[in-house]
């Protein structure tokens, strides 16, 4: 994943127009204005480094799912004011994202100028990664910025077909995030730990296929974890399991144990008979789950045994919780394990890399999240990363 340029390669940017693609699809309020400025932040370092070389900077984004259509309550307009307090610079706005308006409203911008382009999925071109309109887009640039890893897994216009016709560089965000992740799978500290949970296995097959073969360790937990422990015979109750997919965890297990990487299942659980918060329940071991039970957390020997292989571990990578974290008390091994993770973080002992939806509210929830090396709130670009998947906006990085 290192192969790839950055700003700092791009020179002198005097005089010239950088496209820029973020990620500016961010929660709006019921009066239209922007709840939630993280994704704002997240650009301002690119916007900066570039306007200090001497660029214009042009944004590109999506805004919701217009399908090809101009819905005006999916314009980025009242982003633009949104963003130009959080850059503290003035921000433009282009109605429209090619075209003679656009270029007038860029040729309009002061030396070292910010505007936002209109939502580019206005046009159905975009996400079809329609060349005509990559050509139109193009024009209006000298060299083209990718800072949305979060959008780094779909292959349109604003995050494949501008790097192939332009000078292509990721930007700040991308930047770190690319690291990151080369940091952990790509060229990582060994031994690697990858923690890996949430609800069923059918979703992240792929994913499980691809760690046993990178990491030394994977552990399971959540309500995969059940399907897994039923496949080796232990009965799990009326707790969420795949039966169906016993033969495939049987064949992860089996790839696993080939390519040398040890499968960390629960081996305590915490359960209960009815699903809510506070429900009446005890700890108890593998084989004595009853039939009206359910399993909703691992038990406390389960985090001993984490926070061991933890502190073995050099490198983690984590998706997902361990049970289901938002009731209380069956938060508590996600918790633990979170915190034992990320105190071993802080001190510099463990490079700890996680992301996933599910998994950053998970750990913000353990108040560990500060102390982890890296999170990626990218979804299903991490994921795909996960999986070992070519993502089209990184490739389209590459060798240019």
């Amino acid at each position: 994943m290192a192969d790839f340029k950055r700003i700092e390669d791009a020179g002198d940017l005097s005089g010239k127009t950088a496209l820029v693609r973020v990620d500016f699809n961010v929660p709006m309020n019921d009066e239209g204005k922007v709840s939630d400025d993280t994704r704002l932040v997240a650009a301002v370092a690119t916007v900066n480094a570039l306007r200090n070389a001497g660029a214009k900077v042009a944004l590109l984004a999506h805004f919701g799912r217009p399908k090809g259509e101009r819905v005006p309550e999916m314009s980025l307009e009242p982003v633009a004011s949104a963003f130009a307090k959080v850059v503290g610079h003035p921000v433009a706005f282009a109605s429209d994202c090619k075209g003679d308006e656009a270029k007038a409203a860029i040729e309009a911008l002061e030396p070292t100028g910010i505007i936002l382009l209109e939502n580019t999925r206005y046009y159905k071109g975009e996400e079809k990664n329609d060349g005509e309109l990559a050509d139109e887009i193009a024009k209006l640039g000298d060299l083209y910025v990718n800072d949305a890893f979060s959008a780094a897994h779909r292959a349109h216009v604003s995050t494949v077909g501008l790097a192939e016709r332009l000078p292509a560089f990721a930007g700040k965000s991308m930047e770190k995030e690319l690291d990151a992740l080369n940091a952990a799978l790509g060229e990582p500290k060994r031994p690697v730990l990858a923690v890996v949970g949430g609800a069923k296995v059918s979703s992240k097959i792929d994913l499980l296929k691809n760690l046993v073969s990178k990491v030394d360790a994977l552990a399971i937990g959540g309500g995969m974890a059940n399907t897994f422990l039923a496949a080796r015979g232990h009965n799990v109750g009326k707790s969420l399991c795949e039966h169906d997919l016993a033969d495939t965890a049987k064949q992860i297990e089996a790839n696993a144990k080939a390519s040398g990487c040890d499968i960390l299942l629960p081996l305590d659980v915490v359960v209960t008979k009815e699903f809510a918060a506070n429900a009446a329940n005890r700890t108890c071991g593998l084989d004595d789950v009853a039939e009206d039970e359910m399993i909703l957390d691992a038990g406390t020997q389960t985090v001993v045994q984490l926070a061991t292989a933890m502190d073995v571990a050099k490198t983690l990578i984590w998706n997902g919780p361990l049970g289901a974290f938002e009731m209380e008390p069956f938060d508590a091994a996600t918790v633990a394990a979170a915190k034992a993770a990320g105190a071993r973080a802080a001190k510099g002992e463990l490079i700890a890399v996680a992301g996933g939806g599910d998994t950053v509210a998970a750990l913000n929830h353990a108040k560990a999240a500060e102390d982890f090396t890296f999170i990626s709130t990218a979804g299903g670009a991490f994921l795909e990363w996960m999986e070992g998947k070519p993502l089209p906006g990184v490739e389209a990085l590459k060798g240019k």
